[in-house]
């Protein structure tokens, strides 16, 4: 039984690379019958968004990311860290260090100038037979953790295998600022610990505070967790990804006419692998996802992919669902008679939302203006007349008009008595009842349409003429 968590720090909106961890985390928790818990790292009060942690919980709703519990607040638990740095205070395992900014800049420039990596030189470090230097008036302390001064911390990461890191790397770093407000590392280990956590899925930009992490693990007698580093999601060109290539908040791309699965079965993929498949529900994800099979190389996002899947997904989904979906984008198709042939119709050409909606106003609203060069090629002299005969016969058929088949049947007939070919007919209606030569079959727009409305807008088309100059 594996106990996850996903924990942002709201100082930004939740992006995609946040959520494809936020996923696997999700995946692994509920396929091991084990908690899935989602806390907020709000620790760095100048920093944090009340709009972002706002945004962080509505995108899980909007994904159905469940999580188990109530949401944990860090800046709720300030009391718990401070209890465990006078803990490790009280043992001997940490002390207050005086070293001012200015000491410690002057320091690093100092080894950097020798070609050294910049570390705490541990002059308050106590050690036995060793003289601090006197306490400075006026100077709040930061808290160091006395971090092991030699050896190797190695840990077995689920995704990159063995992890050494020699102690030198380490250095005794600060758990707690001199406001007395505990550092992110020592954070994120107590949360992890108390809230028993099994197994911590994160991109691998935190493979460094891991090391860091066990140290305060191991000083507090805490268990350690299994660690699994994912690679990072870059662009198509190997580089970071950047809200230009997909990065942005997770919200966007619901505006964007996305549907939530589309989106995870997009990210299960960025960094995961079936074999050869590609589609994969909620269920299947559930099934098949292992963290141990996470690739070691990083992925790159592929909008195409995605655009993809989002049209299966809009495609195979109820026309019940569809038709909830576009109210957020303001289209409201419930009580129409023919929305389920509307939607059929518009879905198979849509790859989002915002397209599908596009589709459907295309043929519901009535045309105010007709495409100037769809009407100077497609009508002719001869145009006006043939339209009014054909208006003519779509009164005299009017009552056994429904379906696209009704129409095809009266048609086809009119088409060779008047030795037309389909376009120099077909195209004259679709400009008079959508206003372009872009749209689906006119026999299923007039179908959706029905009799009188195709009728008027062939009408109006003809009495303004196309829009034509007289």
């Amino acid at each position: 039984m594996a106990i996850t968590r996903f924990a942002p720090s709201p100082t930004g909106y939740l992006h995609i690379g946040g959520l494809r961890t936020a996923l696997y985390s999700y995946l692994w928790a509920r396929k091991t019958n084990g908690e899935f818990r989602l806390r907020i790292e709000d620790t760095d009060t100048q920093r944090n968004n009340e709009d972002a942690m706002k945004a962080i919980i509505e995108a899980f709703d909007w994904v159905g990311l469940s999580y188990d519990g109530e949401v944990e607040y860090q800046s709720k638990r300030v009391d718990i860290y401070k209890k465990y740095i006078q803990q490790l205070l009280d043992e001997g395992k940490a002390y207050n260090c005086y070293m001012s900014k200015e000491e410690l800049d002057a320091l690093r420039e100092e080894q950097m100038a020798n070609k050294q990596t910049p570390r705490y030189d541990g002059t308050w470090r106590p050690e036995e037979g060793k003289t601090l230097p006197a306490i400075p008036e006026g100077v709040e302390p930061v808290v160091r953790i006395k971090a092991p001064s030699d050896g190797v911390i190695t840990f077995i990461d689920g995704v990159k295998s063995i992890m050494n890191f020699d102690c030198s790397e380490v250095d005794d770093f600060v758990i707690a600022r001199s406001n007395g407000m505990p550092t992110y590392n020592f954070v994120v280990a107590i949360d992890d610990a108390l809230m028993g956590m099994t197994d911590v899925i994160r991109g691998d930009d935190h493979l460094t505070n891991t090391p860091k992490q066990i140290v305060i693990y191991e000083a507090l007698g805490f268990d350690v967790p299994k660690f699994y580093h994912v690679p990072m999601i870059n662009n198509p060109s190997g580089k970071k990804l950047s809200k230009r290539d997909g990065a942005m908040d997770v919200m966007e791309y619901k505006r964007r006419g996305y549907l939530p699965e589309a989106l995870l079965n997009f990210l299960v993929r960025l960094g995961w692998s079936n074999k050869d498949q590609e589609i994969f529900s909620m269920k299947e994800m559930l099934e098949l996802f292992d963290p141990t099979n996470i690739n070691k190389s990083a992925s790159s996002y592929n909008e195409e992919k995605l655009l993809w899947l989002n049209a299966h997904y809009i495609k195979n989904v109820s026309n019940e669902r569809l038709a909830k979906e576009l109210e957020f984008f303001d289209c409201h198709l419930e009580g129409h008679d023919k929305k389920e042939m509307l939607l059929d119709l518009c879905k198979e050409r849509a790859q989002t939302l915002v397209e599908l909606k596009e589709a459907i106003s295309v043929i519901l609203d009535v045309p105010t203006e007709y495409e100037a060069k769809g009407s100077k090629k497609f009508v002719k002299e001869n145009t006006i007349k043939v339209l009014e005969s054909y208006v003519q016969l779509l009164e005299e058929n009017k009552n056994s008009l429904h379906l696209a088949c009704d129409y095809e049947l009266i048609t086809k007939p009119f088409i060779e008595e008047f030795e037309l070919k389909f376009p120099q007919l077909f195209q004259p209606i679709r400009i008079a009842l959508t206003g372009g030569t872009q749209a689906p079959s006119v026999y299923d727009i007039m179908a959706i349409l029905g009799f009188e409305e195709t009728k008027t807008r062939i009408n109006n088309a003809i009495n303004a003429n196309f829009g034509k100059e007289d």
